[in-house]
């Protein structure tokens, strides 16, 4: 057993505040960002000082909260209630892929109208609490999720990854580098090659990073050279998050994603991927509907402020793309592992949640 120890926290509310490490000035500085009041929370998830699915839900969470701090002097009930709509609404447009986000914006309002009577320092408490408690299920789903995905990693596995999946995308440990995070945890002798993931680098800046916090053997790469890698034999399996799952388990990530499964599949090397149950969109028949986020030109003319096309160049940017669920081998939950069917073993989840209620 190798022993892993996390040298920063994601997200942590403390002193009235939301405080968030400001994933834009990784690696090279380590600061935290203050959100005193939801409009703060909602700049910190466009602006993408926190991003990641899981991380941005439980910000989100948060988010409300401190709505709800500021709106508890309003004596009518039902203005409360709509600046508490309000607000939610607002958050939820930050970033509109990433189901999460929706997610725990919802698991917060159920909350707060099942309450809606109780006193405001009763209710304050309680969405306080149920912020802190999406946070610390995070933490340990994501646990869950590395001991039940660590079973698809072969001894001396050469792993491809993509984007951040990390404790930098989660309330801790993470996703699919939980999984890594696990298998090199437990002694397995593995290798890992993380893509620099153009345009915002995310897995230049800050997958590598969370990669030598660990100790995990890596090397970065070009996102072009995962093609002549995986074609070369080099690569044993590729293991990367989600943002949104569609009940079909077509999945939505950061652009590249269906390009690598592509290639996978032509070469038979299995693709995962891995996300918390909360990242299941139940309600979308497919990734068709997936809404997908396109964000600003100067992500792809600039790289960290510097210009590297010309002037007036028209760009399409995407944050995200869908990959069909028939070019997935399983999709690695802390339900199990989830296999073709997709659809039928989504339904299963689905009805066994709807009972848990």
């Amino acid at each position: 057993m190798r022993n892993i120890k996390e040298t920063f926290t994601t997200l942590e509310y403390k002193d009235s505040a939301l405080v968030l490490i400001d994933q834009r000035k990784l690696p090279t500085e380590i600061t935290y960002f203050t959100c005193n009041n939801y409009k703060d929370v909602e700049f910190a998830v466009r602006d993408m000082v926190v991003r990641g699915a899981p991380a941005i839900g439980a910000t989100a969470a948060y988010g409300y909260y401190l709505a709800a701090q500021e709106f508890a002097a309003i004596p009518e009930e039902s203005e409360f209630l709509k600046r508490l709509r309000d607000a939610s609404d607002y958050l939820e447009q930050a970033r509109p892929t990433a189901v999460n986000l929706r997610w725990g914006l919802r698991r917060m309002g159920i909350l707060a109208m099942n309450h809606k009577d109780a006193p405001r320092e009763e209710l304050l408490i309680l969405l306080k609490k149920e912020a802190d408690a999406i946070k610390q299920e995070d933490i340990d789903t994501n646990r869950a999720i590395g001991r039940i995905g660590n079973e698809v990693i072969p001894e001396h596995a050469v792993i491809l990854t993509h984007c951040n999946t990390g404790a930098l995308a989660t309330a801790g440990w993470g996703t699919a580098l939980g999984v890594i995070k696990e298998a090199y945890h437990t002694g397995k002798d593995i290798f890992v090659y993380a893509d620099e993931t153009r345009p915002r680098l995310q897995g230049a800046r800050l997958t590598a990073w969370e990669l030598q916090q660990a100790g995990i053997p890596s090397k970065l790469i070009a996102d072009s050279v995962a093609a002549t890698l995986i074609r070369d034999g080099k690569i044993d399996c590729v293991i990367l998050g989600g943002d949104r799952v569609a009940a079909n388990g077509d999945v939505c990530n950061k652009i590249g994603t269906f390009m690598l499964s592509v290639i996978c599949k032509m070469y038979g090397v299995p693709f995962y991927s891995v996300v918390p149950v909360s990242t299941i969109d139940f309600e979308i028949e497919s990734g068709d509907y997936i809404p997908i986020e396109e964000r600003d030109a100067s992500e792809v003319t600039h790289i960290r402020g510097v210009q590297t096309a010309p002037d007036h160049m028209d760009v399409y940017n995407p944050a995200f793309d869908v990959t069909p669920h028939q070019n997935i081998t399983g999709i690695i939950t802390e339900a199990g592992i989830i296999r073709p069917p997709f659809k039928e073993h989504i339904e299963k989840i689905r009805k066994s949640l709807s009972e848990a209620t």
